[in-house]
C-alpha cells in the first residue's frame, strides 16, 4: 500500500501537467503513478518530467540502451517498481524480450554488444552503494562513446537514482501493466512486485 495515493486525473488543474500525463498514457499505455504522487507540487514534478525527457529522449545515444541502462540502475539499487517500468520501456523501444530477460547475463549472454556492456556494467556499478564505479569503467566507456554519450548515460543513471529512491520511499503502486510486462519478461529471474503490490 503506497503512503500517498496517486491522484486521479480529475484532481490535477495543470493544464500542461494533464497534456503530459495524456501523452504518457498514450505511449506507455498509462501514466505513472510516481508522478500522479509528485503532481501534489506542480512544480516538482514539471521539473522531474523535463529532466526525464532530456535524459531519456534526447541527445545520440540510442533510446533501447537508456532504457536497458535504466532497468540495470534499478536492478542494482534494488527498486521493484522500477524495474517492472524499465522493463516495459526497454520493450517499447524495441529490446527484444530476451534481451531484457538476459539483463543480468550481460557480460557473457551474446545478445549484448562490447559497448552495451561496457554500459550496463558502469550502470550496474554506479547505481550500487557505496557506488562502486571506477576509472576502469571510465575507460572502457571511452573506448565506445564520445563524452557527450558518456554524460547521456551517467544521467540516465542518475535519474533512476532519483526515481529509485522516490518509488521505494513512497511504496508506489505499481500499474497492472508495467506488473503484467515485468512478470512476463523477468517473473522467471525472480522479479516480484513486493511492496508495490495492489
Amino acid at each position: 500500500m503506497p503512503h500517498l495515493r496517486p491522484l486521479a486525473d480529475e484532481e490535477i488543474d495543470d493544464d500542461f501537467i494533464k497534456e503530459r500525463f495524456a501523452h504518457y498514457a498514450k505511449t506507455r499505455g498509462f501514466t505513472p503513478n510516481s508522478i500522479r504522487t509528485m503532481a501534489r507540487r506542480p512544480n516538482i514534478v514539471k521539473a522531474f518530467m523535463a529532466l526525464n525527457q532530456a535524459v531519456l529522449y534526447e541527445g545520440t545515444v540510442g533510446e533501447e540502451l537508456k532504457m536497458l541502462v535504466s532497468l540495470m540502475s534499478s536492478y542494482a539499487a534494488g527498486c521493484l517498481y522500477c524495474q517492472s517500468h524499465m522493463a516495459n520501456l526497454s520493450h517499447l523501444y524495441k529490446a527484444s524480450d530476451e534481451k531484457i530477460a538476459a539483463i543480468m547475463e550481460y557480460e557473457t549472454s551474446p545478445l549484448f554488444t562490447e559497448a552495451e556492456r561496457a554500459a550496463l556494467d558502469l550502470a550496474y556499478k554506479a547505481a550500487q552503494l557505496p557506488n562502486a564505479a571506477t576509472q576502469k569503467e571510465f575507460d572502457r566507456l571511452a573506448e565506445h562513446f564520445d563524452e557527450g554519450q558518456i554524460v547521456e548515460l551517467v544521467a540516465s543513471i542518475a535519474l533512476f537514482g532519483y526515481l529509485n529512491r522516490w518509488n521505494d520511499t513512497m511504496a508506489t503502486t505499481l500499474e497492472p501493466l508495467a506488473n503484467e510486462r515485468a512478470e512476463k519478461l523477468l517473473g522467471e529471474k525472480g522479479w516480484t512486485a513486493g511492496k508495490h503490490g495492489r
